[in-house]
């Protein structure tokens, strides 16, 4: 903007030509300055809050989605000791399928520490090619620790959002690393991957949606079988938790109670049940998949109530309620924490949040 506006002060009286013609050419100068505040700002904006992570992701030009297969089912069990099939499946539940080996490499963002590692995953189950970032907690290149396998828990940005947005804004790591050191939080595995997938400022809203993504098989088949095929990551739902805010947090809560054979436990921080909270959601604008990504109908159509606990954390008219909507239909074995905030809605709130959140999540997956 500076550059604009020196440009505008010496050319202003330089300006030739008849008056209209003088006068028109120092309103388009004015406009010029004016155009190029608003896009600083924005940049500035978004770069303290890790909105777009892209230009494409902007402009709605970016589409991720490389083919829509049909999904086979993923409740496959995992053999017991003694050779015979057990009862209990992974977390990614494609334990048999070809190993997802990755590449990675550093994020390259100023805004998101260095030790935070990135590798670009072509789906095998979704079809949906995209970014996943990783950060490894302190324990796990500490030569005490070379025999454990690790929790994990997925980091859900909010709509639109990118997948760097809990790293780099939230400082999900830098708050958690001392915590990990110290004992109070155990040492998660942290995985941010891809959401806004659709090109046309369209929202996948996390789910599968006929002939046109399969978003639910990325985050549920697809990113957690990366993890366990490159990490040390536990392969047991009982140490896989998912965590997210705004729309992240409408994620975080329906897919973890609707895939209990996956995540022990999920959070919520400021999110909504009706997928048609969010104007560009795709699931709110069909009936069916609005009423069947309702976390309140998910767990009313349970066949049983899934073994998940869940916390759930809004301001009034911001969360709260929809959360005790949930808690209201849960039957034991799901347990559901209600917190009211008093905060608004955004990263600020949701950063402070996060070394308790983590304290809970320690709670019902607890160091090993």
């Amino acid at each position: 903007m500076p550059i604009s506006i020196a440009v505008a002060m010496l050319c202003w009286g330089r300006v030739r030509g008849p008056q209209p013609v003088r006068i028109l050419s120092r309103l388009v100068m004015i406009v010029f300055c004016q155009i190029t505040a608003v896009v600083m700002v924005f940049v500035m904006v978004n770069n303290a809050n890790l909105i777009y992570g892209s230009w494409e992701d902007l402009l709605g030009t970016g589409n991720h989605v490389r083919a829509v297969p049909s999904i086979p089912p993923a409740e496959q069990p995992v053999p017991a000791a003694g050779g015979t099939a057990g009862a209990q499946p992974t977390a990614g539940g494609d334990a048999a399928k070809p190993k997802l080996t990755q590449q990675f490499r550093g994020v390259n963002d100023p805004a998101v520490p260095g030790d935070v590692q990135k590798t670009d995953l072509k789906g095998p189950v979704s079809g949906v090619d995209g970014e996943v970032l990783v950060w490894l907690p302190p324990q796990y290149n500490d030569p005490a620790f070379k025999d454990k396998k690790f929790p994990v828990v997925e980091l859900i940005p909010g709509y639109p959002g990118s997948s760097s947005t809990w790293y780099g804004t939230l400082k999900v790591s830098e708050q958690l690393k001392p915590l990990m050191q110290q004992g109070k939080v155990a040492p998660f595995i942290l995985v941010s991957p891809r959401t806004l997938l659709l090109g046309g400022h369209q929202d996948a809203g996390c789910t599968d949606i006929p002939g046109k993504i399969n978003a639910d098989a990325w985050l549920t088949r697809d990113v957690p079988q990366m993890v366990m095929d490159n990490f040390r990551a536990d392969p047991s739902p009982e140490r896989w938790g998912i965590a997210g805010y705004s729309a992240g947090a409408h994620c975080a809560a329906k897919l973890s109670l609707a895939h209990p054979n996956r995540y022990r436990a999920g959070v919520a921080l400021s999110g909504y049940n009706d997928p048609a909270v969010e104007k560009d959601s795709l699931v709110g604008k069909d009936a069916k998949l609005r009423e069947a990504n309702n976390p309140v109908n998910i767990l009313k159509s349970a066949q049983q109530p899934p073994k998940v606990s869940l916390y759930v954390s809004g301001n009034k008219g911001d969360g709260f309620e929809d959360g005790q909507a949930i808690a209201a239909v849960a039957k034991a074995p799901t347990t559901v924490q209600v917190q009211e905030a008093t905060g608004p809605h955004t990263t600020d709130q949701w950063k402070a949040l996060v070394p308790g959140v983590f304290e809970w999540l320690t709670g019902v997956i607890p160091v090993q």
